[in-house]
C-alpha cells in the first residue's frame, strides 16, 4: 500500500521502496540520548530523551542536521527495541522522551509506545517535528503526545518552495498546529517548571525574513494568545552543505539587529509567553553527533 503518511503523498510502497522521507518502513535511528540543548522547559537539568529518527519529509536547503535528514546516518531498530530505548532513556533520568522527526514512522512510534508503557514508560511524550504533518498522523498520535514541539518555517508560499520544496508549507502548518493545540489545549507545568503538557511552536529566523517571521508571530498570537509558547531562534548557521551560489542569501548569519527587531515586535503585539535565545548561539555545537549512541 502506498504511504500517505504525510503532506506529501508520495504513495511510496516502504515495505519494498524508499518513500519521499528517503526510508523504507523500518525504522532507523541516528542517536538516543539525553539532550541539554531543548528549550529549558523540555530539557531541564537532567536532560530530555531524545531520539533522532533518521529522513525527513522537508527538504530545507539549510537543514542544520543535514546527514540525518538525508538518511545518510541511521540504525535500523526494530518497534520492540525503540521501546526498550524509550524505557532506557527513562532509566537515565530523562524529563520526557523526545521523538525527533518521526512523521514517517507515526504506526510504529504508537506500536513502540504501547510497549513502553506496558513495561512502565511513564514520562510526558515530546513530539518534535518540521511542523510539516497531516492531519490523520496527528490523530493517530492523539492521547501518546503530551507536548507538542512544531516548526512553523514560513509564511510565505513561495520560501516553502524555494528553501523546503513544499510550497503549501504555510497551510499545512497552520492545520497542524490547529490540530496539536486542539488535542493538548493550553500548557501545563509541574512544581520546577518543566512542561508536562502543551504546544511550543519554534521559528528559526532566516538571515532577511524578519518580515515573514513576524508575520509567523502576529498569527499565532493573534490566534492562540497564550495557550500556546513560541519559541524564537537566532541559532540560524550557513553550514558546508548549503549551495552557496544558488541561495547566497542564505550565506550569513542573523544579525542582532534583525533578531533584536523579531522580538521586539513580539514584545509590542503583546506576546508573554515565549523562549528567546541570547548570546552567540549561531554555532554547530547545537548540532548532536550522530554516532549511534544509545540505539
Amino acid at each position: 500500500m502506498g504511504c500517505m503518511l504525510c503532506p506529501r503523498q508520495c504513495g511510496a510502497d516502504r515495505r519494498k521502496q524508499r518513500g519521499f522521507c528517503g526510508e523504507t518502513e523500518r525504522i532507523r535511528v541516528a542517536r538516543a540520548a539525553l539532550h541539554m540543548w531543548e528549550e529549558p522547559c523540555i530539557s531541564g537539568r537532567e536532560g530530555s530523551g531524545t531520539i533522532f529518527f533518521t529522513g525527513c519529509n522537508l527538504r530545507c536547503v539549510y537543514c542544520q542536521n543535514h546527514t540525518l535528514s538525508r538518511s545518510e546516518v541511521g540504525k535500523e531498530i526494530t518497534v520492540m527495541r525503540l521501546s526498550e530505548i524509550m524505557i532506557e532513556l527513562q532509566e537515565k533520568g530523562a524529563n520526557n522522551i523526545n521523538l525527533v522527526t518521526g512523521s514517517h514512522y507515526v504506526p510504529q512510534i504508537v506500536e513502540a509506545l504501547d510497549l513502553a508503557r506496558e513495561k512502565g514508560l511513564h514520562l510526558p511524550i515530546v513530539y518534535n517535528c518540521g511542523g510539516y504533518e497531516s492531519i490523520e498522523s496527528l490523530r493517530m498520535l492523539q492521547g501518546y503526545v503530551d507536548i507538542y514541539l512544531p516548526d512553523f518555517k514560513y509564511w510565505e508560499e513561495e520560501s516553502g518552495r524555494k528553501y523546503s520544496l513544499a510550497s503549501d508549507y504555510p497551510k499545512v502548518a497552520k492545520a497542524a498546529v490547529d490540530e496539536m493545540v486542539r488535542q493538548v489545549g493550553a500548557a501545563e507545568f509541574t512544581p520546577s517548571g518543566l512542561m508536562k503538557k502543551g504546544v511550543i511552536v519554534r521559528h528559526l529566523l532566516l538571515p532577511g525574513k524578519v518580515k515573514e517571521a513576524q508575520e509567523i508571530v502576529r498569527y499565532l498570537h493573534g490566534k492562540y494568545g497564550d495557550r500556546i509558547y513560541l519559541s524564537l531562534m537566532n541559532q540560524y548557521t550557513p553550514l558546508p552543505s548549503l549551495d552557496k551560489e544558488m541561495y547566497p542569501e542564505l550565506n550569513r548569519r542573523v544579525t542582532t539587529y534583525e533578531y533584536d527587531k523579531l522580538v521586539n515586535y513580539a514584545i509590542d503585539t503583546g506576546v508573554n509567553c515565549a523562549f528567546i535565545q541570547e548570546g552567540k548561539t549561531a554555532k554547530e555545537s547545537f548540532i548532536p553527533p550522530f554516532t549511534l549512541e544509545g540505539v
